[in-house]
């Protein structure tokens, strides 16, 4: 006798939902689940199937409530700068998120993370350091899991790759880091979605990485950027460690477009991951993402 299928979807729990990836998350899993999303600030394309729950991941004092009937906890909360106390509070948040999920006999957990920097970055950086304090939380909590890490993403509001392009269209100069000749393999948001929804259903636990379809060096994803502009490409040289100086001191004034890390991370060459490979259609690739900012753009001067 076959199984009657239940009237009510799943519940999906998601912490940290408001953001770039939970802009594509959820109207991704809203077909297949209901979901209560944990986040500061509500997002646009939330849908009717959303609960909202406002608040910040680290301030949950009691999660029970919040995992009641939950069948999977997706997490994508995680800062690009804080305070070391902001990263440590948010670790300490997350782990306790993690030790309510194994205490209520969750099914599945699925925790994005970052890929591998070098050992200096993740003994020394609160920001890894205190990620990786979650990743060894979630692999030793006896919870099916999987830990994705995927490297530079690409998408609709992306705060990077929009931001590159209106600089090299504004100015005549744009600075290159080192002799470029680093690699990146961009990802678009709307396939680590998809990759997340596949690792819902997965019983497989483990860590994977997570790159684009195509891994450039950093030097001729930049000239393809100044290409789908018109413009010929025009850099500013400058060595890693003058660029960590002068992306210190524009965070000081209050810039978010790169931050002194991020330059250690870019040049030590390991963020070109492979592709991941399981979905059934191919990986996006950036170029009609870089061709279509540089029409939108274009558009807007023209307004």
């Amino acid at each position: 006798m076959s199984a009657v299928a239940s009237p009510h979807p799943r519940l999906l729990l998601v912490g940290g939902g408001g953001g770039l990836v939970g802009r594509a998350l959820l109207p991704t899993l809203g077909p297949t689940y209901a979901i209560r999303s944990v986040h500061r600030s509500r997002a646009a394309n939330e849908g009717a199937g959303v609960e909202w729950v406002p608040a910040d991941v680290r301030a949950v004092r009691d999660w029970r409530p919040l995992l009641a009937d939950v069948d999977v906890v997706i997490n994508l909360a995680w800062y690009r700068w804080a305070s070391p106390d902001s990263f440590e509070s948010l670790s300490r948040g997350l782990v306790s998120l993690i030790e309510a999920a194994a205490t209520a006999g969750i099914r599945r957990f699925v925790h994005i993370s970052v890929p591998a920097a070098p050992d200096r970055m993740e003994q020394d950086l609160p920001y890894l350091r205190c990620k990786r304090a979650v990743d060894r939380a979630l692999v030793s909590s006896g919870l099916s899991y999987r830990i994705v890490r995927p490297t530079m993403l690409f998408g609709t509001g992306d705060v990077l790759l929009s931001v590159m392009m209106r600089l090299m269209r504004r100015y005549p100069w744009f600075p290159m880091f080192g002799d470029g000749e680093y690699h990146v393999s961009p990802v678009a948001v709307t396939d680590l979605a998809e990759v997340i929804r596949r690792e819902t259903e997965s019983g497989s636990s483990g860590t994977v990485d997570l790159g684009g379809p195509e891994r450039f060096r950093y030097r001729d994803l930049t000239d393809r950027m100044f290409l789908a502009l018109g413009k010929a490409p025009r850099y500013w040289r400058m060595s890693p460690s003058t660029a960590r100086r002068l992306t210190g001191l524009l965070v000081s004034l209050g810039s978010t477009l790169l931050y002194p890390y991020e330059v250690d991370w870019l040049v030590s060459d390991m963020l070109g991951l492979p592709p991941y490979e399981g979905l059934d259609r191919p990986l996006r690739r950036v170029s009609p993402h870089l061709e279509g900012l540089a029409a939108s753009q274009a558009k807007r001067i023209r307004a």
